[in-house]
């Protein structure tokens, strides 16, 4: 044999033995998960303050993802909307460049338009309607089903758990005790367009704007009041210029934890697992510290010289109930169908 065909026989099989050994890696590692980890600290990204019950369910999360894996697993959690606004969390979600965030569902539903349930006004007949939906089979269905926004289609992302934003109610200058009392009144709601509708059926006019702008906007008299729940409307003081508070809890809009289905893919099974248990047992703690925070904010409300007003729902449900009808499909109405009609437990 010559030498020429000796050494590059040896140099053929070191390249043969290299490429073996690379792929039993990959396939050793792919099988443990211990690839997907990437020795680096997964990226969680919410918009909301250090103080807020989310945050702190969040940092539950991490410490149990943590504690789970046997420290494999860390996480670094951006609060405060330091990695932008949740429409591009969840662009960045769909890209692999963010692992994991908490928006609410309402972004959402831009690109998962079933998500679009959660506008529907008077969807919940009470918290625990609410909650008896979120952990059953539906709520658990629609976690699975973010990573499909329709027709097969993948969405980018997936749900891992959903964590209390409370009910949404109205607040404003002058006392809402019943329907007719909005009637042409100036009313802030979201940029959506079922809460559009539904401040029509009051025969109210909506007024969408930036947060950020409300409290001005009150001052000024541009608008008569708004609509949320009593944490944010304490944070943002507005009890220094809204004086009634009416409990009507027309929408409940749940905030939800979402993984990059990039990531979600190179999880192995046990890894999967871990993530799931971290996040529900974080749901259920920061339910628990969402409603002591709301107890707290009425206390202060009213602290602060704001009347409390308890109507009957039932009162506002009957003239705004079917509100946004137009805008569903098929799908979102089988859902609403099925959440009204769950029993009592």
């Amino acid at each position: 044999m010559k030498r020429s065909d000796f050494i590059l026989g040896l140099l053929v099989g070191a390249l043969a033995a290299t490429a073996l050994f690379a792929f039993i890696g990959r396939k050793q590692l792919g099988e443990a998960g211990e690839a997907s980890v990437l020795g680096r600290d997964l990226k969680i990204a919410h918009s909301l303050p250090t103080s807020h019950p989310v945050h702190r369910g969040i940092e539950r999360f991490a410490q149990r993802l943590k504690e789970l894996s046997g420290g494999q697993i860390n996480c670094a959690i951006f609060p405060s909307g330091q990695l932008g606004s949740e429409t591009e969390y969840l662009e960045k979600l769909q890209s692999g460049t963010l692992d994991i965030a908490k928006t609410s569902a309402a972004p959402v539903a831009n690109f998962v338009p079933r998500m679009k349930l959660f506008s529907l006004p008077y969807l919940f007949r009470d918290r625990e309607h609410y909650w008896q939906v979120l952990d059953g089979a539906i709520g658990q269905q629609l976690l699975a089903k973010l990573s499909d926004r329709g027709s097969g289609k993948p969405s980018g992302f997936r749900g891992l758990c959903f964590y209390d934003a409370g009910s949404r109610n109205f607040y404003s200058v002058q006392p809402i005790e019943e329907p007719s009392d909005l009637r042409g009144r100036v009313i802030r709601v979201m940029e959506d367009p079922v809460a559009i509708d539904m401040m029509g059926k009051f025969q109210a006019i909506a007024k969408p704007m930036a947060s950020g702008e409300i409290y001005s906007a009150l001052q000024r008299g541009n608008i008569n009041g708004a609509e949320n729940n009593p944490p944010t409307f304490v944070t943002q003081r507005h009890y220094e210029v809204c004086k009634h508070f009416t409990f009507d809890h027309h929408s409940r809009i749940p905030d939800v934890l979402q993984i990059s289905s990039m990531l979600w893919d190179r999880l192995g099974e046990q890894e999967q697992s871990w993530v799931l248990t971290a996040a529900r047992e974080s749901s259920r703690y920061q339910r628990q510290l969402w409603q002591q925070e709301s107890d707290a904010s009425v206390a202060e409300m009213q602290k602060h010289g704001v009347t409390i007003h308890r109507p009957d729902p039932q009162a506002f449900e009957a003239v705004a109930g079917r509100a946004g009808e137009a805008l569903l499909d098929d799908e979102v109405k089988a859902l609403r169908d099925r959440i009204k009609s769950l029993p009592r437990t």
